[in-house]
C-alpha cells in the first residue's frame, strides 16, 4: 500500500493507524497547494479531489476520505483493536466519533488556515471550536481514550486535528482531560514514528 500525505495534515491520522496496525506501507509526499507529487507529476491523477489522504491499495484501487481509510486499515489488522468488530454497536460508536471529528472539528479549522480570513471570523471560529473541544474534554473525564481504555482510530484522528490548535494560536491548557489525552497519544510509539517520518518530530 502507499499513503499519499502532506506533513501534519489530516493524512497524519491514517499514517498513525498504519503504524499502530503494524502494516507494511510506502509514503508519498503530495503538495496540497500545488497538487504535485515529489517527482513533479500531478497528484490529481491519483486522487482527482487533489486532497490527502489517499491510500493506494495493493489491487490498484485508491481509497480516499480519512474516516473510511482508517476503518479499512483497522479491519486489515483486527488484532490491533483499532476498531470494534463490524456490525457491533461499538463500531457504530466509533463511526459516531469519526463523523463528529470530521464534520464538527476538522472542517471547522479551515477559516483559520485560509489567508485573508478576517479577525472577526477567526474569533468566531475559535470560539465554536473551543466549545466543541470543551465537550470532548468532558467526554474524556475518567477515561484514557474516546472509546474508554482502548486506543482506536478515532483517537488518532482527534489527536491529528486537535494538534492544529498549536498552529493557529489556540490553547488547550484550560481543558485538562483533552490536554492529558494529547500527551498520552503523543507518547505512543506508533504516533512518534509517524511524526518523525513526517518531519514533525526530531
Amino acid at each position: 500500500m502507499k499513503l499519499y500525505y502532506s506533513p501534519g495534515a489530516c493524512s497524519l491520522s491514517p499514517h498513525i493507524a498504519l503504524h499502530e496496525a503494524g502494516l507494511t506501507f510506502d509514503l508519498a509526499l503530495a503538495s496540497t497547494k500545488t497538487k504535485k507529487l515529489a517527482d513533479g507529476s500531478d497528484f490529481r491523477a491519483i486522487n482527482p479531489k487533489g486532497q490527502v489522504p489517499a491510500l493506494a491499495l495493493d489491487n490498484g484501487e485508491v481509497l480516499t476520505e480519512g474516516p473510511a481509510i482508517v476503518q479499512y486499515i483497522a479491519d486489515l489488522a483486527p488484532e490491533s483493536g483499532l476498531a470494534p468488530a463490524a456490525g457491533t454497536l461499538a463500531r457504530y460508536r466509533l463511526m459516531e466519533w469519526l463523523n463528529y471529528i470530521t464534520s464538527e472539528l476538522h472542517k471547522s479549522f479551515t477559516p483559520l488556515f485560509t489567508p485573508g480570513t478576517s479577525d472577526e471570523v477567526k474569533a468566531q471560529t475559535q470560539a465554536r471550536l473551543l466549545e466543541r473541544l470543551g465537550w470532548i474534554d468532558q467526554k474524556l473525564a475518567g477515561q484514557s481514550y474516546l472509546m474508554g481504555e482502548q486506543f482506536s482510530v478515532a483517537d488518532g484522528y482527534l489527536f491529528t486535528v486537535a494538534n492544529w490548535t498549536n498552529f493557529v494560536g489556540m490553547s488547550l491548557a484550560h481543558l485538562p482531560n483533552l490536554s492529558a489525552f494529547m500527551a498520552r497519544v503523543a507518547a505512543r510509539p506508533a504516533v512518534q514514528a509517524a511524526l518523525k517520518a513526517e518531519g514533525l518530530l526530531k
